[in-house]
């Protein structure tokens, strides 16, 4: 459990959770559309979910 948490906070798990954050933050306050979110939010998690999966097979 304590490795989880330790991998939960590397710095790509922080920026993935801050932007997740702040773009929802965003779309509920109406100052980005629901479109520009889903572009941008699949877009950061295909990211992080795509490079998890590379280290997985390195390892």
């Amino acid at each position: 459990m304590k490795q989880r948490l330790i991998k939960l906070l590397s710095v790509k798990s922080i920026v993935t959770i801050a932007l997740t954050a702040s773009f929802a933050y965003l779309s509920i306050r109406g100052e980005i559309g629901a479109s520009e979110f889903l572009t941008i939010f699949t877009t950061v998690i295909a990211f992080y979910f795509g490079t998890q999966a590379t280290r997985e097979e390195r390892a």
